[in-house]
């Protein structure tokens, strides 16, 4: 029973951490608090990057501990883990300057006070 009860502690662990994080996520999106909203780095604005950052960590103990890939074989970790580690970054900075471009070709003809 001791094993099962580790489980069920780690089980509510990580429960919380994911709570925690999806509400400060929930709380920042309702705010928006001016410094993040405005200040742009790497393209975007820091509150996006902070979502995105947010939910990666999110998306890392989904996986590692509900999909179990922690109790897996190291080899079988890192050929999860390390083409995620290259290809999220990769598919957000594409989303980020393509956006940018997009918004920056079409604001002329687009009325964004409706």
């Amino acid at each position: 029973m001791g094993h099962a009860a580790n489980h069920k502690a780690l089980i509510w662990k990580v429960f919380g951490i994911l709570s925690v994080i999806t509400i400060v996520e929930v709380a920042l999106g309702i705010v928006k608090p001016d410094f993040l909203f405005t200040t742009q780095f790497l393209g975007t604005s820091l509150l996006n990057l902070l979502f995105l950052i947010l939910t990666i960590v999110k998306a890392y103990y989904i996986v590692w501990y509900f999909m179990h890939i922690a109790d897996e074989k190291k080899n079988f970790k890192y050929s999860i883990v390390i083409p995620l580690l290259i290809l999220i970054p990769y598919l957000a900075t594409l989303l980020i300057i393509e956006g940018g471009y997009v918004h920056e070709v079409l604001a002329p003809y687009i009325n964004w006070n409706y």
